[in-house]
């Protein structure tokens, strides 16, 4: 039975949780909140494990197989380096730190201490963006001629995401918490892409995260990349990842929906080929027994960053 560790109970983590109660060959042995009644009810619905407060103590009082880390981006350095410091297994949420410098250290540390280092990047195992990951790979659009990442949001934070750091320009905003997804599959999909234009807006608040977003990338080839970010907006929220080409346009909307159409053709909804669908708890199974698995490592984690960067400081 593999031992899981959680550090980090907000409404990211406890999703996982289910994911690792679910699976026969995992066993949630501890979890950690630095809000002792969150942690406490979370121990209770779990049966009783044991709860902390400090992930240390944790690490230090508990046999742990594998540790997910889902505490806010600025505290994935401390606590990342404390469990690989130990030798265990890591998933960590996206993004993987809350600089390149910080990246580039975990990327380090969890290469050295020779363990399974995961990212939480579930479009990797969806049925929706594994499909048009195929589609693209089958020449569905042609020869390729720009991608284009749409993020508008009507309210930032969304209604269900209201905690202080989401809204930060610190640790939040919606090109961290949503583009980084997109960035990976840009370069999981179509290859390395380097940044050439951004224009970032901010709102008064000096603290608040950004309310609009235009950048160009673009990839090796030199394709073109277009980002169009905005929040604060009338409508609904639409999320569209769209690659062009000179054969038809696929399009990823809202995180699972497929469209697309050949020349001539309108856009129609695409069928999601379901027996593409995975699991990441799955996938880390397979990886801590040393079977072939797919796991998103650090080293895709760190590569994000980068782009992730310089598009949040334009």
């Amino acid at each position: 039975m593999i031992k899981v560790g959680v550090i980090g109970l907000g409404a990211i983590g406890q999703r996982l949780i289910r994911g690792f109660q679910d699976h026969p060959e995992m066993e949630i042995a501890a979890i950690c909140d630095a809000m002792e009644t969150r942690a406490k009810e979370t121990a209770a619905e779990l049966g009783g494990i044991p709860a902390f407060t400090n992930h240390q103590e944790m690490l230090e009082k508990t046999q742990m197989d594998l540790v997910y880390v889902a505490v806010p981006p600025k505290f994935h350095h401390a606590v990342a380096s404390d469990v690989l410091a130990k030798g265990i297994h890591i998933l960590c949420e996206k993004p993987l730190a809350n600089s390149v410098e910080e990246a580039e250290s975990l990327l380090k540390q969890a290469q050295d201490a020779g363990v399974v280092h995961a990212m939480n990047f579930p479009l990797n195992y969806s049925a929706g963006s594994k499909t048009f990951a195929k589609l693209i790979k089958e020449n569905y659009v042609g020869k390729l001629r720009r991608v284009q990442l749409k993020m508008h949001f009507p309210e930032w934070p969304r209604p269900w995401q209201q905690n202080a750091w989401v809204a930060s320009k610190e640790q939040g905003g919606y090109v961290l918490e949503v583009g980084v997804h997109f960035i990976q599959q840009l370069q999981k999909i179509f290859g390395s892409v380097e940044v050439k234009d951004v224009q970032i807006q901010f709102p008064e608040d000096p603290h608040a995260s950004e309310s609009a977003i235009l950048a160009i990338l673009k990839l090796a080839d030199g394709t073109p990349v277009f980002i169009d970010g905005m929040s604060q907006i009338a409508g609904k929220e639409e999320i569209a990842f769209t690659a062009y080409g000179d054969k038809g346009t696929l399009s990823l909307l809202n995180w699972g929906q497929l469209a697309g159409g050949k020349l001539g053709e309108e856009i129609l909804p695409l069928e999601a080929d379901g027996n593409l669908s995975d699991s990441l708890v799955d996938n880390l199974v397979k990886a801590i027994k040393g079977e072939e698995a797919t796991i998103i490592d650090f080293t895709s984690g760190y590569e994000a960053q980068v782009i992730l960067e310089q598009l949040r400081k334009g």
